[in-house]
């Protein structure tokens, strides 16, 4: 091959790979994984909290186990209220556990993106799903990162896709059947029913259908209490996520109180639905 040859070879080369990466920038995949328990390595991306560290006596753990049906995260551990005796800190509450990532290496841009969905199997409890995001607002006491938060409520003992976000006047799940498992599956909305409820009943249930959750829904935070304030989510500049956990509030209906835990953990992924 002639050295002029070559060189235009080479060229033409260049051009595909920038047209390729072009049109994947403009038009990127319609979901995304985030965090995929299906290895013991993920345990490294990971960190658990409690009230514990502040005098309580709640505990958490964090394990990559088989599940029967692959390799799953199980987030388990004991909600208590109570603080310890000889404890430094003088905290208003207990009662709390969670598992938050490692910050990622720079941001991960989820602009492209509108809904968070994260593939669990429940105990009844109401879990909170929150995504870590530059501080660009300045929110009192945040010096590092923004937290916007959503509730995530799974009934007990079946696997779930859920896609979930809350409002200071309502709670949205959609929860959907997984191609790869044998099991139904239902999806409902935390608005009022038909027969005056604001949870599904038996005999409502089959009524519910599905309703679209954006990742706009996520409301902005500050120690756990909503920002009363109009603020917007950067999606482009997200620095991590957590799950955790209260033996207190909820949604209505779920589990709530002291006790034992423990929500299994598939993947969690961003989705493009529109």
């Amino acid at each position: 091959m002639s050295r002029f040859r070559a060189l235009w070879q080479a060229s033409l080369n260049a051009t595909k790979k920038a047209l390729t990466w072009n049109v994947e920038d403009l038009i990127p995949p319609t979901e995304r994984y985030i965090f995929n328990f299906n290895s013991k390595e993920e345990l490294k991306r990971w960190h658990l909290y409690s009230d514990s560290e502040y005098g309580g006596l709640s505990s958490a753990s964090l394990e990559i186990a088989d599940a029967g049906n692959g390799l799953r995260g199980i987030f388990s551990g004991k909600l208590s209220l109570d603080v310890a005796e000889d404890s430094k800190w003088n905290i208003s509450r207990s009662g709390f556990c969670g598992m938050r990532s490692k910050k990622f290496d720079g941001f991960i841009d989820l602009d492209a993106y509108d809904t968070i969905a994260l593939k669990v199997k429940g105990d009844g409890r109401c879990y909170i799903s929150t995504i870590y995001t530059e501080n660009w607002v300045n929110s009192p006491g945040q010096q590092e990162d923004n937290s916007w938060q959503a509730f995530v409520f799974v009934p007990k003992d079946n696997w779930y896709i859920a896609k979930a976000s809350s409002s200071c006047f309502s709670t949205s799940i959609i929860l959907e059947k997984d191609p790869r498992e044998k099991r139904t599956y239902f999806a409902f909305s935390m608005e009022k029913d038909e027969c005056g409820t604001n949870f599904p009943c038996h005999g409502c249930l089959s009524q519910y259908v599905n309703k679209h959750i954006p990742l706009a829904k996520y409301l902005p935070t500050w120690r756990g209490n909503v920002i009363d304030a109009e603020l917007e989510m950067n999606p482009s500049r997200v620095l991590g996520m957590s799950l955790s956990v209260n033996a207190e509030g909820g949604v209505p209906g779920a589990r709530s109180g002291p006790g034992d835990f423990q929500v299994e953990i598939d993947w969690i992924k961003a989705l493009r639905t529109q």
